[in-house]
């Protein structure tokens, strides 16, 4: 039997729609605020500079209920953009211009609007309250339309979930903008980030990486920037990231959110364990591991297991789901970092073709600096570099015209840097000393520092970046042929000192993936 509730003097019905209606409909009438629209827009023809005020909030005319105050709003913004004078006579004729002087109300209804009002004082409130109103409007038209969508059994339910996310993520981006700051607020903000900067005796203010030179370089990767790290396949861009949400996550337990497009979250935890437990991660893809490293594996990884690393590995993922899933992800788990492995594979998620995969690179760059700027972390974005690189005489190392499909990225980062290996172009020495096993940061643009290179320990058959001073310091990790920790040797003895190639030399990092997948393509 059906149910009925008496509320705010309508009948409605509490049984399951099964129409195109749906209970929130009937009986209703949409949230409104005609007379307070009547109010703002007399305000606006009696004071010319009362347009100024409500701009920012009035966005668009579908703010307001009525339609002749739409198109009465309509004609007031083309004068505005035009820096033509808002008055009576001037909407009036604009109204005529644009053939929509009957649809407002005509001569007559304009001029009762200028009698609503005795000056502009309370514009910016009522304007406020008439967006209040619209969000209603638009927040129920969206859930009826979830409401239908929901009962049709031919639609995928998935893609109404994102599509439903999507048009409430887009009622906030447009209708909760921020306002400006004062010079005494952020004033107050800067000399709180002075003095949390003083504090840390390692001159960190970010986020660290773990990496002690990269970071004596950036204070650690600061809140809203947008770092950019590109590379060529087979440099170990990956690699490098894993090793860097390592240390963030189980050093300094800050939250860390990887978005891998191209890896599985099983690949890239292997990965990990690799680098972790110092476990050949072709071992570990064919499984022919001892007992007792087995057993080292469970004892390495009892840290890593319970570190704040959260991996969402969705292909193809747009940058509408990234921020949703980001917004979720700091919302629920705090996290201070997020990585992106990497750009090129995500989607700009429109719908809408027509555009080249420039202009998507372009929007997908721009998108995750606002993600940064809003959440106010530090968002890491893996990106490819073109061919150019390897058309290059020299010693090949990337400039940033390299950066492949787009300059927006350059324009859009903070921090742009490349990963290089000399040894991987053969050359085993260069300025800063032998290259074998070595692996360079390269710091090409930097907006609010200096650029510089740093250089890395690679370990490719753990798929791990370290310090080099960290290097061979662990007692359960001696290179073969390495001379013991704190050995004291002169030049003479450096000089004659063999070095024995291993047969890991030869081996790319990319050209095996402990998945057992081919992968020409998977960038460490």
């Amino acid at each position: 039997m059906e149910k009925q509730d008496r509320q705010d003097g309508k009948i409605t019905s509490s049984r399951s729609t099964r129409g195109n209606k749906s209970p929130i409909d009937i009986g209703r009438i949409p949230p409104q605020a005609t007379d307070l629209e009547q109010a703002v827009l007399g305000a606006m023809m009696i004071d010319g500079t009362a347009m100024n005020n409500v701009i920012d909030i009035l966005r668009t005319k579908d703010a307001f209920y009525e339609p002749k105050h739409q198109a009465i709003f309509e004609a007031m913004s083309e004068l505005y953009n035009t820096t033509t004078p808002i008055d009576l006579l001037t909407v009036t004729e604009q109204l005529r211009k644009l053939g929509s002087l009957e649809i407002a109300g005509g001569a007559y209804y304009l001029s009762t609007l200028t009698n609503k009002v005795a000056s502009a004082a309370h514009v910016e409130h009522h304007s406020r309250i008439i967006i209040e109103k619209y969000i209603q409007r638009e927040i129920i038209g969206i859930s009826s339309e979830i409401l239908k969508e929901a009962y049709d059994e031919t639609k995928d339910v998935f893609n109404v979930l994102s599509k439903a996310e999507e048009d409430l993520f887009a009622i906030a981006q447009n209708n909760m903008k921020k306002s400006y700051d004062t010079m005494q607020t952020a004033m107050k903000g800067a000399i709180e980030e002075i003095e949390s900067a003083r504090e840390n005796k390692d001159g960190v203010s970010g986020i660290p990486t773990g990496f002690k030179d990269l970071d004596r370089m950036t204070s650690g990767w600061q809140r809203s920037d947008m770092i950019v790290i590109a590379a060529r396949p087979a440099m170990g861009k990956t690699a490098f990231v894993l090793s860097m949400a390592r240390n963030t996550a189980v050093d300094y337990n800050m939250g860390v959110a990887i978005f891998s497009l191209e890896m599985s979250s099983v690949q890239l935890v292997k990965r990990l364990i690799s680098s972790e437990a110092q476990i050949d991660a072709e071992k570990l893809r064919k499984g022919n591991i001892e007992d007792h490293e087995f057993q080292m594996i469970h004892t390495k990884i009892s840290r890593l297991s319970k570190a704040p690393i959260y991996i969402d590995d969705t292909p193809g993922i747009s940058i509408f789901e990234l921020r949703a899933k980001c917004r979720r992800m700091k919302q629920k788990h705090n996290i201070e970092l997020v990585i992106i492995d990497y750009l090129q594979l995500m989607t700009a998620g429109t719908g809408k073709g027509g555009g080249n995969r420039e202009q998507e690179i372009s929007q997908i760059s721009r998108s995750i600096k606002e993600i940064a700027k809003e959440l106010n972390i530090p968002v890491i974005a893996l990106s490819q570099l073109s061919r150019s690189v390897e058309q290059r005489g020299g010693d090949k190392r990337p400039i940033l015209s390299d950066l492949r499909e787009s300059g927006a990225i350059e324009q859009d980062a903070d921090i742009v840097s490349f990963i290089y290996r000399a040894e991987y172009y053969g050359l085993l020495e260069d300025e800063k000393g032998p290259t074998q096993g070595m692996g360079d940061i390269i710091i090409a643009k930097h907006r609010n520092g200096s650029t510089d290179t740093v250089r890395l320990k690679f370990i490719g058959k753990f798929a791990k970046f370290d310090n080099v001073e960290a290097f061979g310091t662990d007692d359960d990790f001696q290179v073969p042929g390495a001379l013991p920790v704190g050995h004291d040797f002169d030049t003479a003895e450096a000089e004659n000192r063999m070095v024995i190639s291993s047969r890991m030399d030869d081996i790319d990092d990319d050209d095996f993936d402990i998945s057992g997948n081919d992968n020409d393509e998977a960038p460490f």
